[in-house]
C-alpha cells in the first residue's frame, strides 16, 4: 500500500490524514509538539480550562462528514449544539445589542437598536448570501489554481454576475453604502477579522462571511472547542493513521523534481505522498530551503495576530455570553495602528469568550473562564513586554467602563499568550493567525495553491494556504488536498 506523510497535526493536518487514509494510503502524521490540534489545544490554570485557540465553532458539518467518510456515525464521539445568540455588542455609551441567531429576529431588533430600515437589512443579508452561493464552490471548494475550476458551471455563472460580487471596493465601502448608522456599520465591519484584515483594506465580497454565521449558526461543541480536534484525532488513530510527536521536520527529501518524504530530528521517512501543514513561510525557509522560492507569495503581508489573556473571573456575569465584543471607540485608527504603524491601538476592540457559559466544568461554581483577546500585529521585533502591560491595563479599564465593575480584583488566575508565543507554538509565521491578510482584492489569488508547481507529489493544507484561516477553511483545504492526491 502506498503510503504518506503529513507535516504538521493541526486541525489541516488531521483532517488531511483521514482524507488519505480514506484514498487507500497508510498515512504518518509528524507532529514537532507533544500534542495533536495545533491552535485548538487547551490548558488549566487554577481550576480554570481554557481554549487556547480559535474560539468559534461555525459549519460543524465539515467535522461530521470526516465521520461520515468511514460510515460512523459522529453523534457518539463529537458532540455540539447551537447557539441562540451569536455575540452580544457593547458600546461605550451604554449601547448593547444581542445578535440573535435567527436571522428575521436579528433583522427586527437590529432595526429597532440602529434606526435602520428592515427592508434595508434583508436587503443586505440576501446580498451577502448571493454572494456566498456564487463563489463558495469556486474560491473555497476547489483549488484555484487548476485551469479545471475555471471551466465549471458554477465559475462561468459567478464571473457573469462579478458586478455583484463588490471584489473592486472594500468592506467597510459596501458597509457604509448600505448603512447610515455607524454602530451597525462598526458591527458587520468586525467580519473582516474572521481572516485577520482591515474592513478598510478587505474587498467588499468579504461582507459574505456573516452569511456562514445566520446561515450556518454558530455552535459550541461539548468538552471545548479542543474536542473538535480532539475527536478527529482519535478517529485518526481508530483508522490506522498514525502520530509522531516531538518529532519536528527539518527537511522535506526532493530528488528530481520529486518530494519522496522528510527528515525529521528522530529519523528519516520515505513517502509516495508529502503533504506539509505548517504554515508555508517556514515550510520553504526551513523544509525547502533548497527548492526555488515562490517569493511574491512569500512576501505578502501578515494576517493579524493576537493579544490573549486567559483569566479566571471569580464571579459570574449574566450580561455576557459566550462571545462578546466591546467596540473602541475609533475603530479605522484601531486598525490602521495594527496594520500601517505596527502597534496596538491605544482603544481596541476586547473580544471575550466565556466557554464556562456552556461547560461549568471549565471554571469553579460561581466563577467564569475568560478568553479575554483583541486583535494586535504580528511580531516584527516590538518591545511586547511593554506592550502587553499597557494593552492589560487598558483593557481591564475598558471592561470595567463598559461593565461596571473592579476587574482587577476579580482576577484569581491568569495566563498570557502573545504573537511570539503563537509562533514557537504554532510555527506560523510572525505569529499571524490566518497566514497571509486578505486586504487587496488579489489576496485570494495570491495564496499558496494545495499542491507544488514544482515538485511533484508535495501538496499542501491549513490556514496559510488556500483557501484561508479559520478552522472551517481548514478542513476545506484538507478535502481540496483529498481531491487532488491520486486515490489508490
Amino acid at each position: 500500500m502506498p503510503n504518506a506523510i503529513v507535516i504538521g497535526a493541526g486541525i489541516g493536518g488531521i483532517a488531511t490524514a483521514l482524507r488519505l487514509k480514506k484514498n487507500g494510503y497508510d498515512v504518518t502524521v509528524l507532529e514537532a509538539n507533544g500534542y495533536p490540534g495545533g491552535k485548538l489545544h487547551t490548558k488549566k490554570v487554577n481550576g480554570y480550562r481554557f481554549d487556547l485557540g480559535p474560539s468559534l465553532f461555525t459549519m460543524p458539518h465539515l467535522v461530521d462528514e470526516l465521520f461520515q467518510l468511514f460510515q460512523i456515525d459522529p453523534s457518539p464521539y463529537f458532540q455540539y449544539s447551537k447557539k441562540n445568540v451569536i455575540c452580544n455588542y457593547f458600546w461605550e455609551d451604554g449601547t448593547r445589542f444581542s445578535a440573535n441567531a435567527k436571522p428575521e429576529t436579528f433583522i427586527q431588533e437590529a432595526s429597532q437598536i440602529f434606526g435602520e430600515g428592515e427592508v434595508r437589512l434583508k436587503k443586505y443579508i440576501q446580498g451577502n448570501a448571493k454572494k456566498y452561493d456564487l463563489t463558495a464552490s469556486l474560491f473555497l471548494e476547489k483549488s484555484l489554481h487548476k485551469a479545471s475550476t475555471y471551466l465549471s458551471k458554477d465559475t462561468i455563472k459567478a464571473i457573469f454576475q462579478i458586478g455583484k460580487l463588490d471584489v473592486d471596493t472594500t468592506l467597510n465601502s459596501i458597509n457604509e453604502k448600505s448603512f447610515q448608522n455607524q454602530k451597525l456599520i462598526q458591527l458587520f465591519n468586525r467580519f473582516a477579522t474572521y481572516n485577520g484584515s482591515s474592513p478598510y483594506q478587505t474587498p467588499g465580497i468579504m461582507s459574505m462571511i456573516p452569511h456562514l454565521e445566520m446561515h450556518y449558526g454558530t455552535f459550541f461543541p461539548k468538552g471545548g472547542m479542543y474536542q473538535i480536534s480532539r475527536s478527529l484525532y482519535e478517529l485518526a488513530v481508530r483508522q490506522g493513521v498514525i502520530f509522531k510527536f516531538n518529532e519536528k521536520v527539518h527537511e522535506i527529501k526532493v530528488e528530481a523534481k520529486k518530494a519522496i518524504g522528510a527528515t525529521s530530528n528522530k529519523r528519516e521517512y520515505l513517502a509516495d505522498i508529502t503533504v506539509s501543514n505548517m504554515d508555508i513561510f517556514p515550510t520553504y525557509k526551513n523544509l525547502l530551503k533548497d527548492q526555488p522560492q515562490p517569493n511574491k507569495v512569500l512576501e505578502q503581508e501578515r494576517s493579524s495576530s493576537a493579544l490573549i489573556f486567559y483569566w479566571g473571573i471569580s464571579r459570574e456575569f449574566p450580561e455576557l455570553d459566550l462571545h462578546n465584543i466591546l467596540f473602541s471607540e475609533d475603530y479605522q485608527e484601531e486598525f490602521s495602528a495594527i496594520f500601517k504603524k505596527r502597534t496596538i491601538h491605544h482603544d481596541p476592540t476586547i473580544y471575550i469568550n466565556i466557554t464556562s457559559k456552556e461547560e461549568q466544568d471549565d471554571a469553579p461554581i460561581g466563577h467564569e473562564n475568560w478568553f479575554v483577546m483583541i486583535n494586535v500585529p504580528g511580531n516584527y521585533g516590538q518591545d511586547w513586554e511593554d506592550l502587553k502591560k499597557e494593552a492589560r491595563r487598558r483593557i481591564v479599564s475598558k471592561i470595567n467602563r463598559i461593565l461596571g465593575v473592579d476587574l482587577e480584583r476579580l482576577i484569581s488566575a491568569e495566563h498570557i499568550l502573545d504573537p511570539m508565543g503563537i509562533e514557537r507554538d504554532t510555527s506560523s509565521y510572525r505569529g499571524a493567525l490566518y497566514g497571509a491578510a486578505s486586504n487587496s482584492k488579489f489576496a485570494a489569488f495570491l495564496r499558496h495553491p494545495n499542491f507544488s508547481n514544482n515538485i511533484k507529489n508535495l501538496y499542501f493544507c491549513g490556514g496559510s494556504v488556500h483557501p484561508g484561516g479559520g478552522i472551517p477553511l481548514c478542513l476545506l483545504s484538507a478535502k481540496i488536498v483529498g481531491d487532488l492526491v491520486p486515490k489508490v
